[in-house]
């Protein structure tokens, strides 16, 4: 019984890297364009460019991903359906809808106003916290999916596609096979 807290503590530890290195992964290419342009002299620029409404639309992107997967991993998930559609519509308005627009009137326009310099690094910091907040909210919805019993043995899991219990059920993703006497065949 004592193993229990470490274990739990120990997978979101390490849920906690992983959500990290997806935004390193996800900021690695920004990282390398900023740094040639401090070469350059022009720093400033980066601010002035799309490059962060284009890392912020892809953490917004990932996290709706996330959210979505927290959705449909455990479907007996009650009131909690309302919040993460919340969550997504929230990414989506706060962070996809307007990383769009940005980048569309950024490579429009031949003159950036100033307030874009400010925006786009407030607007990846919101991605950013919202991307970690569906990585916290998808494993908290898996891991109560497995504990309640549903996911972790899927042979007492119910079927309600399958009416006759004594057939194997099919791999996801795979596709029946046609016998000769299917009506279609």
């Amino acid at each position: 019984m004592s193993e229990l807290p470490e274990r739990r503590e120990h997978h979101s530890l390490s849920m906690m890297y992983g959500t990290y290195a997806d935004i390193l992964f996800v900021l690695f290419p920004f990282l390398i364009i900023g740094m040639q342009r401090l070469w350059e002299g022009r720093l400033y620029e980066t601010l002035l460019r799309p490059d962060l409404s284009i890392a912020a639309a892809i953490l917004a992107g990932l996290a709706i991903g996330k959210f979505v997967l927290g959705l449909v991993t455990n479907r007996e998930l009650g009131r909690y359906k309302e919040r993460i559609v919340f969550f997504i519509a929230l990414t989506l308005f706060v962070v996809l809808g307007p990383a769009i627009i940005l980048i569309l009137s950024i490579l429009g326009s031949a003159d950036v106003p100033g307030f874009v310099t400010f925006v786009q690094p407030i607007l990846l910091i919101i991605a950013i916290s919202l991307y970690t907040t569906a990585v916290s909210i998808s494993n908290i919805l898996t891991r109560f999916g497995m504990e309640d019993g549903t996911m972790a043995n899927p042979e007492t899991s119910p079927r309600p596609e399958y009416s006759d219990m004594s057939e194997p059920r099919p791999a996801p993703l795979d596709l029946p096979r046609r016998t000769g006497n299917d009506p279609t065949a």
